[in-house]
């Protein structure tokens, strides 16, 4: 991204308002990488220059600005972030007043814009002062949504926010609560968002976590849309055991509104076997925290996410929020009177085995022979005691390969198997 591409996207945006008949008023957050500054400069140029309103929130969570999008019916929300990246990279994402992704139709429109309507601009003496009260405004939903039981004991919190935009809010928000809440990793400089911490390294909070004694941890990403966790002995926890959890808590509450989960390809199939002995069903989405609510929205289900840690709550917000995730499962948790290890003592993980294989193209599968054979004859040995799912990423030219069985070394030979027959008929050349 350059300064002109950047400024030709805020114009083209309200370009774009304008011409479906909303307020060109554009709500702009960003985390922690030193790149953000002036990525939200050039959006402000463009947006003033086409005669938009842009407004700062400053550094602030993804979710945030889906949130305050909707609050406030603000035509349109921006987050400048690359989520779990690291800080050389960073990115753009667009939500409308509904505090959801734009669709296939305005990114089509925007993206032509800039190719077509790219321009060098000279920056413009702009300084981007960020809306104070906005970031509390956020910071007491979040508190609002915490339902303490009554027999609500603190418990002791550890908090990783990775360097990024969760930095100024977790541990406060959660001290607010009622918990005993310390933040790791929660002094950004602009370079060290995910560096060694966070969701991607949550290691270094398992050791905290048994080094301070605390009853769990939080991990959560740069722009924390995304948690993880650590239960008390150290153990690193994923987004299906977050389904687990607050399925069984929610369905006890009576808050379920479908008696069907929304997960991924990706998830578990200990979590579906779990869930069906709970009376309920696991739908399985493409990966993608977008599919998941899509599918959310059709199975009118009101709990999704993924294992990587998105987890969506759709009767508080449509996108993923880490630290509103947080909250939940630390009431959760505080509701049962026990620890998060047996809090999740009833999901039993399949074990499970991923590889990927590089790629000269991205051909149909169907075209060879070998590679259908190999697949068929895995899931015919796996038969209802596992599970399969071969796909290509939608970013690289990989073949990725998962295999879910109850034996390991089953499940690795199984796995190569495929994966010797895709590297034979389409493999990158070396």
């Amino acid at each position: 991204m350059d300064y002109g591409s950047v400024y030709t996207l805020g114009g083209a945006l309200v370009k774009l308002l304008q011409s479906e008949g909303f307020t060109p008023q554009v709500l702009i957050g960003r985390d922690t990488r030193e790149s953000g500054v002036w990525l939200e400069k050039a959006l402000f140029q463009g947006i003033r220059d086409r005669g938009g309103e842009p407004i700062s929130a400053g550094v602030i969570p993804t979710s945030a600005v889906s949130f305050l999008s909707m609050e406030y019916s603000i035509s349109a929300g921006i987050v400048i972030s690359a989520s779990h990246n690291p800080f050389q990279d960073n990115g753009i994402k667009i939500f409308s007043f509904q505090g959801m992704k734009i669709n296939e139709r305005w990114e089509e429109v925007l993206e032509d814009a800039i190719r077509k309507e790219r321009k060098s601009v000279i920056p413009a003496d702009i300084t981007a002062v960020p809306a104070l009260s906005l970031r509390k405004v956020y910071a007491d939903f979040l508190k609002s949504r915490f339902e303490p039981a009554p027999t609500f004991g603190s418990l002791k919190v550890v908090v990783d926010c990775s360097n990024g935009a969760s930095s100024e809010f977790a541990a406060d928000i959660l001290n607010d609560l009622g918990f005993t809440a310390t933040a790791i990793f929660a002094e950004p400089d602009g370079r060290n968002i995910n560096a060694g911490c966070g969701s991607l390294h949550p290691e270094n909070l398992a050791r905290v976590v048994k080094e301070t004694q605390a009853d769990v941890g939080i991990a959560y990403d740069g722009d924390a849309d995304r948690a993880l966790w650590v239960d008390e002995t150290g153990r690193i926890l994923h987004g299906d055991h977050t389904l687990y959890v607050l399925s069984r808590y929610m369905q006890k509450m009576g808050r379920l509104k479908t008696d069907t989960v929304v997960a991924t390809i990706m998830s578990n199939m200990g979590l579906e076997v779990a869930l069906r002995r709970m009376g309920l069903s696991l739908f399985r989405a493409k990966v993608g925290d977008k599919y998941v609510l899509e599918e959310m929205l059709k199975q009118g289900s009101n709990l999704g996410g993924e294992q990587s840690g998105h987890t969506i709550l759709l009767d508080d917000c449509p996108t993923g929020d880490g630290m509103l995730t947080g909250i939940k499962m630390l009431e959760a948790l505080a509701a049962s009177g026990t620890t998060l290890s047996q809090l999740v003592s009833g999901f039993e993980e399949y074990p499970q085995v991923l590889q990927n294989v590089r790629v000269r193209s991205k051909a149909n599968l169907e075209q060879f022979p070998e590679i259908m054979d190999s697949i068929a004859r895995v899931s015919d040995r796996l038969g209802e005691t596992g599970r399969l799912n071969v796909r290509y990423s939608g970013t690289e030219p990989v073949a990725r390969i998962m295999v879910e069985g109850r034996d390991q070394g089953e499940i690795e030979r199984f796995a190569n198997e495929i994966a010797g027959a895709i590297q034979k008929n389409l493999g990158e050349s070396r």
